[in-house]
């Protein structure tokens, strides 16, 4: 662990940690994230509180709407590549600069390819709404410099995520400011969407510079065939599991807006981004772990899977944790933060958030999966969870709107937590793994 963090951990378990280099380098790494996180959470929050005042529902509905209809494509550019990349060069150490510069590559052709993808299909959606193609064509164009994760994935490899951390803060942090500054300008909405493109591309300049800090430069690339056929092959049901995973996660949004119109999207909007807000906590802690599961699966089968169970059980136990409070709470918490003109939202939370439980639960088994050599599982239930998702917003949000979405979503993530994986005996043990992170106790007898 870092000596200007470990020297802040109480005595005891200083003691402990001593002499274990894997184990502090892991707790330092998810610090870090959480750090980051955390950040991202408090300030950006507080931005997307002033934001959505200033919008009021009906322009907060379009911007989300936007962002939402972007993210139906962004799995294209982003290829799924990260787990294998990672998996890859934590097996592969002397072919790191090989197996980056192809996922580079790859991800500057599938951000290309989604580009256009995202800016014919919204002439097709909405060819009259020339603000709502405007604010997608621009917001689109981030997805060019997605390539550039390429470089976090290497940091992800060596559990060295305070880097990212470094470049991305930096940016997310010059692009709240720059938000603030609209509002106070009284700015038109077009002028937000400029903003989440340019998010995009300081973090794609703070990745490479940190990259170079550290002695690397992207100059040292390769691109090779062996490794674009293994990286394809290995990652072509993630591509696919990407698209269905994003496709559930924001087709509410989109299907809301084309059903109820752009105000119930505002609505909605407010209570899921307090719901998803927590989703960042199976993401820090699966990119810390996954190394450490590799490690332990290439090992000894049995201390993997007790340390598969143990993140599992930690992941529901900080599920309960937002959930509980968030149910009981949820009209205070949203006339408190959004005002009287999203008191809608309240009843759309309470029953959101309870999504989470299930969403930490599968992102925590898809990095197990890709661990195991089962990615084809992801795909297969990515895309059961998103046609029960869009099918279940079929049948409810015309009748009843937001909370019908909300609903929608709660029970496609139960199904594929519950019932899909049954339909397999290789897969069948993360079903009993679910629900036997709810005793607690394990953490602690284990």
């Amino acid at each position: 662990m870092d000596h200007s963090l470990l020297k802040y951990v109480p005595g005891f378990i200083r003691n402990k940690l001593e002499g274990r280099e894997v184990l502090q380098k892991t707790i330092a790494n998810t610090g870090w994230l959480f750090t980051d996180h955390v950040l991202r959470m408090g300030v950006g929050f507080f931005v997307i509180i002033w934001v959505a005042r200033y919008l009021g529902p009906e322009q907060f509905g379009i911007y989300n709407y936007a962002i939402a209809f972007v993210a139906l494509f962004s799995a294209i550019a982003t290829l799924g590549l990260e787990n294998i990349v990672v998996r890859n060069i934590v097996e592969d150490p002397e072919s790191a600069n090989e197996i980056l510069g192809t996922a580079f590559i790859l991800k500057i052709i599938g951000g290309v390819l989604a580009l256009c993808l995202t800016i014919g299909i919204i002439f097709i959606v909405r060819p009259e709404d020339n603000l709502t193609r405007w604010m997608v064509g621009i917001i689109a164009f981030g997805m060019l410099f997605q390539a550039f994760d390429a470089i976090d994935f290497w940091f992800q490899s060596q559990v060295l995520s305070k880097y990212t951390v470094y470049a991305k803060n930096t940016s997310f942090l010059i692009a709240s400011i720059l938000k603030m500054g609209l509002i106070l300008l009284h700015a038109p909405l077009i002028a937000f969407a400029w903003i989440v493109l340019a998010e995009f591309a300081m973090g794609a300049i703070g990745m490479v510079i940190v990259y170079r800090i550290n002695g690397l430069y992207m100059l040292d690339f390769k691109v090779g065939f062996r490794q674009t056929r293994e990286l394809l092959k290995d990652s072509w049901p993630l591509i696919f599991s990407g698209v269905f995973v994003l496709v559930n996660m924001q087709i509410d949004k989109v299907m809301i807006g084309e059903i109820s119109g752009d105000i119930e999207v505002g609505i909605y909007s407010a209570a899921s981004r307090l719901s998803e807000l927590w989703y960042f906590i199976p993401v820090v802690v699966g990119a810390s772990v996954a190394p450490v599961l590799v490690r332990e699966k290439s090992r000894i089968d049995s201390v993997y899977h007790i340390q598969l169970q143990k993140t599992y059980s930690f992941m529901t136990m900080i599920a309960l944790f937002c959930t509980i409070p968030i149910t009981f709470f949820s009209k205070s918490i949203i006339y408190i933060i959004f005002g009287t003109d999203y008191s809608a939202a309240s009843h759309i939370l309470s029953v959101h958030i309870w999504s989470a439980i299930f969403v930490f639960h599968v992102s925590i088994r898809s990095k197990a999966l890709i661990i195991e050599g089962l990615q084809n599982f992801i795909a297969v239930y990515a895309f059961f969870t998103m046609t029960s998702n869009v099918i279940f917003n079929l049948f409810l949000i015309p009748n009843h709107g937001g909370i019908g979405a909300a609903y929608a979503s709660l029970l496609s993530w139960m199904l594929s937590v519950l019932f899909m994986p049954c339909f397999s005996r290789k897969t069948i043990k993360s079903v009993q793994m679910f629900f036997k992170s709810f005793n607690l106790f394990f953490l602690k007898a284990s």
